[in-house]
């Protein structure tokens, strides 16, 4: 597993509860679903490998130039016109497919 686990705890899954009844998504909730879901985190199918991609596209000479080109990147994410509607727009698309799938792999679909 990448990165902290989910928190929760008995305080936030009462107040979930209490806001959303039966209708949230989260580990110990009213509906299963993993702590993390790789396929379906923007995060994960998207923006880190973009970044890495802009970040590597020629090799790193040193740890100042390796901040620099990752500040660079994220500059690039942030001015780029419509990029995260588009992120969107595929995050409808993995949803659909997921379903399709019924929560099994579903890489194949897309």
């Amino acid at each position: 597993m990448m990165g902290p686990p989910a928190h929760y705890s008995i305080d936030v899954l009462l107040h979930l509860n209490a806001t959303y009844g039966q209708q949230w998504i989260g580990q110990g909730g009213p509906v299963l679903w993993p702590a993390r879901s790789p396929d379906l985190t923007c995060l994960d199918y998207f923006l880190w490998g973009y970044v890495k991609s802009l970040v590597y596209e020629i090799p790193v000479d040193s740890a100042e130039d390796l901040v620099a080109r990752i500040a660079a990147a994220a500059g690039k994410v942030r001015d780029t016109p419509g990029i995260f509607a588009n992120v969107r727009s595929s995050m409808r698309g993995k949803c659909e497919a997921c379903i399709m799938a019924r929560g099994r792999n579903f890489e194949h679909l897309l």
